[in-house]
């Protein structure tokens, strides 16, 4: 008898990924950990992912990897989904890290393929994937994103049926034929996330399970407002919200998205927090073309704050 596939139904929905809040030199704000969690839920998410790539989940060593963890984990406090993101380059590493998570309630991993110069074959990446599964119990969700890593839809197909614990992915291709693709090859139970912040709306139309995003994380009661739309069948105003998303999506420039995430959260009240070095902080410049496409989403902006 083949194994059963864990429980998706937490893996909906807007899940937006928590933006690290580091101060001036590079450490983490603890505390500003639950701020942004509380502002999420507030917006109606379904849950928060931590570690990801708009948290700068690369940056981040073994121990603040665990210690943001457990932050995040008793701020949120079962009000959600509980994602964890692995940017690792090997399944050691990847085992080594969750090990640290001991007694949080997890309700998946978040893991992209390795992602250094070198790629595994196919089979590899299979067992990869297993044998993460297998040394934590937790479903898998496949973060697809590596460029020069990129796994197909059918090889992301043949993974979830090889392996009963990777229960979906999110797919971060621009291609909509790939969203489709995904969405009827899946099997029941299996979720297709989009990673796509321009292809929300046509994501969701196509019966995209949800999405774990920069723009679910800078606006994320707009992407809810967005998502129920679709779900109601009211394309009117999805394809409003969707243009107005995408001219803000524009505004965000992507080498640093993560700052830019940092400052959208700052004008809707949150306290304002840098981006790791190397990578450069928003620029005057930037905050226009961002305030310039704020002001014409339905959000309440606050005043700026002094940065961390």
């Amino acid at each position: 008898m083949a194994p059963r596939k864990p429980s998706t139904k937490k893996l909906r929905a807007i899940l937006p990924p928590l933006a690290m809040p580091f101060d001036a030199r590079g450490e983490i704000v603890l505390p500003a950990i639950r701020e942004q969690i509380d502002h999420a839920v507030d917006k109606g998410v379904a849950g928060v992912v931590v570690g990801g790539s708009t948290g700068e989940g690369h940056t981040l060593d073994r121990d603040e990897f665990a210690r943001m963890a457990h932050e995040a984990h008793g701020a949120l406090a079962g009000r959600g989904a509980f994602l964890v993101g692995l940017i690792v380059n090997s399944t050691r590493e990847a085992i080594e890290r969750m090990k640290m998570l001991k007694g949080l309630q997890i309700d998946a991993l978040q893991i992209t393929p390795v992602h250094y110069l070198f790629k595994p074959d196919a089979e590899r990446t299979i067992e990869h994937f297993r044998a993460i599964h297998e040394a934590t119990g937790i479903p898998i969700l496949i973060y697809n994103v590596i460029p020069w890593n990129y796994l197909s839809a059918e090889m992301m197909l043949r993974i979830m049926r090889e392996v009963p614990g990777v229960v979906g992915m999110k797919q971060s291709s621009g291609d909509l034929k790939s969203v489709s693709d995904l969405v009827g090859g899946a099997a029941p139970g299996n979720v297709v996330l989009s990673g796509i912040d321009a292809l929300l709306y046509p994501a969701f139309a196509l019966g995209a399970h949800g999405a774990i995003t920069a723009l679910t994380a800078a606006v994320p009661g707009v992407c809810v407002d967005l998502w129920n739309a679709v779900q109601a069948g009211d394309h009117k105003t999805a394809l409003d919200l969707h243009r107005r998303l995408n001219n803000l999506w524009n505004a965000l420039t992507h080498d640093n998205l993560p700052a830019c995430v940092k400052y959208v959260q700052h004008r809707q009240g949150l306290g304002m927090f840098a981006p790791r070095a190397p990578m450069q902080p928003v620029s005057a410049d930037q905050k226009a073309a961002i305030d310039k496409a704020l002001a014409q989403l339905p959000l309440k902006l606050a005043p700026r704050r002094k940065a961390a």
